[in-house]
Parts: structure tokens; sequence; C-alpha cells
């Protein structure tokens, strides 16, 4: 592997719900150190996306490549470099922080010596260390989410996606994430896919897809988007580019 190759490559990817559809013709692609937004309304296909790219569904066509993995015919080496944080919670709530966190790596075939070597390493960088033994239902929201932060880093994977990752945490909690994921992308070259609608996480400096009913309107630099759509920020420009079209007259 080169650093030469895109962490992801999403290309003309296309999914239905029956007849319904939910993605149609998305393409985007994130390189090793980028924090890309994924930003769009509830409902925009945020969720739909992350299934594809995790292969809990299959594209109807269209393709996913992990550096280089296609997801559906190399799926193994492409999820060997992936690592997710789902929307819903996925902890086991009567385990404590370390048993959830060892069955994830004993999952992973990681031997028990390693995985503690890890799980203590990226707890303390989150700041956790002291969780360790308490069951996940003593602890906060925020505490919950930067636990599983640190079971989808326990495999070491080079591309990270989250979906949602901070609604409903204090503004304090959000900070904190934000600020440690942002530090794995520039200090470790992470990819990280970050899927939100909240528009006050993007910043001037972010790469952001714009996804709006299942269809990418905007890709490219955060100030980028801003400037092409003549607005003064992220938000103005987002708000412009989902606004409603008005139906044109008839007679």
């Amino acid at each position: 592997m080169t650093s030469m190759t895109s962490a992801l490559t999403v290309d003309s990817l296309s999914f239905s719900y029956g007849k319904k559809p939910a993605l149609n013709r998305v393409s985007f692609g994130i390189e090793p150190g980028d924090f890309t937004v994924l930003l769009g309304q509830n409902g925009a296909g945020k969720s739909t996306l992350f299934s594809l790219i995790t292969r809990l569904y299959n594209p109807h066509s269209g393709s996913v490549r992990i550096f280089g993995h296609d997801i559906r015919t190399h799926s193994t080496a492409a999820l060997k470099q992936l690592g997710v944080v789902f929307q819903q919670r996925t902890l086991d709530m009567d385990l404590t922080v370390q048993q959830n966190l060892l069955y994830f790596t004993a999952l992973h075939g990681i031997n028990s010596t390693h995985a503690k070597q890890r799980s203590t390493q990226e707890l303390s960088r989150l700041g956790l260390e002291e969780h360790r033994h308490e069951k996940i239902r003593q602890l906060s929201g925020g505490q919950m989410r930067r636990v599983e932060i640190v079971r989808a880093l326990l495999h070491q994977p080079q591309l990270m996606i989250l979906d949602e990752p901070t609604v409903g945490l204090d503004l304090i909690s959000r900070q904190t994430i934000l600020e440690h994921v942002r530090k794995l992308c520039e200090q470790e070259q992470l990819a990280l896919l970050w899927a939100t609608h909240l528009i006050d996480e993007v910043l001037p400096t972010d790469r952001v897809v714009i996804l709006h009913k299942g269809e990418v309107i905007a890709n490219g630099w955060a100030q980028e988007i801003v400037e092409q759509s003549g607005t003064q920020d992220i938000r103005e420009a987002f708000q412009k580019l989902t606004r409603p079209r008005k139906k044109p007259a008839t007679s």
C-alpha cells in the first residue's frame, strides 16, 4: 500500500429501499489524513451510505473501495482497514469498559497482551483510564461515545467513519471528541469521514461532502463551497444549496 492510494473511493453509488430511492450515483473520495465532513439533513442518506461502506447492504450499482480494496470482492482486506462508530449505541451496557474492549479485540484476533496494551493506550488518550472497570451504564453519554471511539481504534484502522457521533451530547463532550479525532488525522494520517447535520462542527479548513436527498450537491473544501455559493459561511452555503426550489408557475 502506498500513500498515493485513496483511503476511501465511493463511485456512482446507488441504492433503493424497494421503490424508494435512497442514494443516487453518489461519488467522492477521501485521502489519508483527511478530516471529511459528510453534511446532510436527517434523511439525506448518510446512514444508508455508511451501511453500504460497511457492507451491511450491497449497492444496487456503483462501488466502494477502501485503500484500493473493493468492498464486495475483497471485503476482508477492505474492512480490516476500517473503524466504525454507528449512530446507535452498540456497547454492552452490563459489561465494563474493559470487557467491551477485550471482547472486540478477541473478535479481531488480537492477543490478550497486545489488546490490553492497546486499550490502555487509547483509553488514556481520551481520558478514560480511570473508568475502565466501570460498567457502561454507569458512564455519561459523552463517555460512552468516547469508549466507542476507543473501540473503533483498537485494531489500528487507517480509515474511520462516524455516523452522527455527537448527537445528544453536551458542548464540552462534542468539543473533546472533535479535537481528538482531528488530531488523529493530523498526527497519524488517519482518514476520517464524520457524518453530521450539525453545521457548527464544520471548520473552514475541512473537506465537506454535502448530501441532499440522496445526491452529492457539493464536494470540496468548506471555504471553496462558501465562495462558490456566494455566501458568507458554510451555514449560509448549506441553507442555500439545500433550499427547496420553487416550481415554475403553470398557466
